[in-house]
């Protein structure tokens, strides 16, 4: 499997309000940028549509180093969160239905997850420190506020 960087950012003017994504995709010497926007969306939903874009542009099963600042991306699969839900039938520990649960969905298709799917690509997360001076998540910030700013 080749080993590619996904590196991932998303933002949003008021929350909800008009948003932007963005992903820079890192094979060997090949980069890649993508980017797109929605009139009103939560700054969340830009964060999960910028990891889904990333991997969803991959061409075939790949190794991933997913970049991202966005805690709630990381901590839903690294922390167990969705495991939880899953067993909930997609409920919080409160018992309210998960947000953005269309998302997640299309994410656990993506990367998988231990008893519900085996993914298409082999995901590791790292997290970044979001406007911290990480060159490319600085880049991936500009690109998707640049997209959640573009005029229709």
């Amino acid at each position: 499997m080749k080993q590619v960087e996904v590196w991932t950012d998303g933002s949003c003017s008021g929350n909800p309000g008009p948003g932007g994504w963005a992903a820079i995709l890192r094979f060997a010497a090949h980069e890649r940028m993508i980017s797109g926007q929605e009139p009103h969306t939560t700054n969340n939903r830009m964060e999960l549509t910028a990891a889904i874009r990333g991997l969803e542009a991959l061409r075939e099963p790949c190794k991933v180093s997913l970049h991202a600042d966005s805690a709630y991306l990381i901590n839903a699969f690294e922390q167990q969160w969705i495991a939880g839900w899953l067993k909930r039938r997609w409920l919080t520990t409160a018992r309210k239905p998960v947000e953005n649960r269309d998302l997640w969905e299309q994410l656990i298709l993506l990367i998988g997850h231990p008893g519900y799917d085996p993914g298409v690509h082999q995901v590791s997360f790292v997290k970044v420190a979001g406007h911290a001076g990480v060159a490319l998540n600085e880049r991936c910030d500009q690109l998707a506020v640049a997209a959640r700013d573009r005029r229709h």
